[in-house]
């Protein structure tokens, strides 16, 4: 991320798939009050939206949000309908639930629902967006799509597509160590070195406070992927299948409580102050 660049306000919460209690439950201690407006989306649940956004919406309730409700964005509820617009300029919190990250890219692109969102993101500091696997994995520029175990570290093994752009230079990547994902993030930071790439675990994720700031939650490893000092990549001169390579990739592992600056890609030093 460039220091010049303008920082959004608002703060993401992005978790890497599994039991999303986690998640769930920092939404509902981060709102300001009981009763502030949440909207859960299940448009990446294109299967069983309703269920899935109403599961959702119980599952908050429980933990004492009073005001949540089920938002449809989809083929059937688009993205420019006056309603929808209206509930997101009242929402204090937007949850993505997860399923097939195209979809929700598919039906929030060049809407005005997502402009919307974008807006509210960068100029309100209480402003809550929130997601997990696909939902997580959309909220950046550029997503992975595609890219599986020792294909994925082949040239044409892996596939990115463009995010909801919530945030630039930045490649989230889901139910990382789980379904053994390194390769695929190392090729898709290999392909954008500009971006930072971040592996969340399942049960693992990270708090982005303005644009930034950001605090790794749960039980479990985010892996961060900086090719800033990216050499020797060959991915312009090999065809496709042929192995990718490159070197000078600097990786981090960070657990709960750790935070790294995607301003100045650091870790931040630990001192007798804020050490864990």
């Amino acid at each position: 991320m460039a220091p010049s660049a303008k920082l959004p306000l608002g703060t993401l919460i992005a978790l890497g798939g599994g039991d999303d209690d986690p998640v769930l439950a920092l939404v509902n201690e981060l709102l300001p009050t009981p009763d502030t407006p949440v909207e859960v989306v299940s448009t990446a649940a294109y299967r069983h939206p309703v269920k899935t956004g109403n599961a959702y919406v119980a599952a908050l309730r429980e933990l004492g949000c009073t005001n949540v409700h089920h938002l449809r964005v989809d083929a059937s509820y688009p993205g420019d309908r006056a309603a929808t617009l209206r509930r997101l300029e009242k929402a204090g919190a937007v949850f993505f639930t997860g399923g097939d990250q195209e979809c929700i890219t598919e039906h929030w692109t060049n809407t005005p629902a997502l402009q919307l969102l974008c807006e509210r993101y960068q100029t309100d500091p209480n402003f809550i967006i929130a997601g997990t696997s696909a939902g997580a994995a959309a909220m950046p520029s550029r997503m992975i799509v595609a890219g599986f175990g020792a294909r994925s570290l082949t040239k044409g093994g892996m596939h990115t597509a463009n995010g909801l752009s919530l945030i630039q230079h930045l490649i989230i990547d889901q139910h990382f160590a789980e379904r053994g994902r390194f390769g695929r993030l190392a090729h898709a930071v290999l392909q954008h070195p500009a971006s930072i790439g971040l592996g969340l675990g399942q049960e693992t994720g990270v708090i982005i406070r303005g644009g930034h700031d950001t605090e790794v939650f749960g039980d479990g490893v985010v892996i961060v992927v900086d090719g800033a000092h990216l050499t020797g990549d060959n991915l312009g001169r090999i065809g496709r299948g042929e192995p990718v390579a490159g070197q000078n990739l600097r990786v981090h592992l960070l657990v709960a409580g750790q935070h790294y600056d995607l301003r100045t890609r650091r870790v931040a030093v630990e001192t007798p102050e804020n050490a864990l």
